[in-house]
């Protein structure tokens, strides 16, 4: 039984819980726990059976592929209110969990187990509005992330990549160059190399473990190149 406080924070990420006089505000407050999930922890490994379905409160999760090289690839991130469409496909297909979850910032969540999943889905529009509107937008961003790897140079996605995220004055990225491969679903060597000729144009210069952004206006124009 979820406590006041509780409930108050669930209708905060899924409106339509706000009145727990509801049946579904009634289930929810009965059927779900809230579970604190440290930063690290491995929610799910390839292979794994799909048992719960989760709804983040707080804290971030990435999900991500690692092929046969040892390669990582990361599919996406999910964070407050919402969760993660591959369990959803596993709960609602009864198949193995395709990828690994790994949670990157100290999270909370709300957790259902996979039967009273199913059974809202069949019985509460709004819940199964919730979940295909999560599927909808998830979907949409691994589909960009696919178009983004199979037809955009690894140069040009680098250069947004360093814009993107290098903050302060001179901007500075703190990230190894294997933590970036993954995200960009490329190689280490490959970032290695890219970055050695961003440093050489005067571009960037690169230290370990951070990347500091020299040149902002001619980084931007790589990110233009064809």
């Amino acid at each position: 039984m979820l406590k006041p406080q509780e409930l108050r924070i669930a209708g905060e990420i899924l409106p339509f819980l706000n009145d727990p006089t509801t049946p579904i505000g009634r289930d929810f407050a009965t059927q779900a726990t809230l579970l604190h999930l440290p930063a690290g922890t491995t929610i799910f490994s390839e292979g794994d059976e799909c048992s719960v379905f989760a709804v983040l409160s707080s804290g971030t999760v990435r999900v991500f592929k690692i092929g046969e090289t040892g390669r990582e690839i990361t599919l996406y991130r999910f964070g407050r209110g919402e969760s993660c469409i591959l369990t959803t496909s596993c709960v609602l297909s009864a198949r193995q969990f395709p990828a690994i979850a790994v949670v990157e910032k100290d999270t909370t969540a709300f957790v259902i187990d996979q039967f009273t999943f199913r059974d809202w889905i069949n019985r509460y529009g709004e819940w199964r509005d919730y979940v295909f509107q999560l599927l909808s937008q998830r979907l949409a961003t691994v589909m960009a992330i696919v178009d983004e790897i199979a037809f955009r140079r690894v140069d040009v996605r680098l250069a947004e990549f360093l814009l993107q995220h290098a903050a302060g004055e001179p901007p500075v990225l703190y990230a190894t160059h294997q933590h970036i491969a993954a995200e960009l679903g490329t190689s280490r060597e490959v970032v290695s190399r890219i970055l050695a000729d961003f440093s050489d144009d005067g571009l960037i210069r690169s230290g370990r473990g951070q990347i500091i952004v020299l040149d902002r206006e001619r980084l931007q124009q790589r990110t233009q190149a064809r």
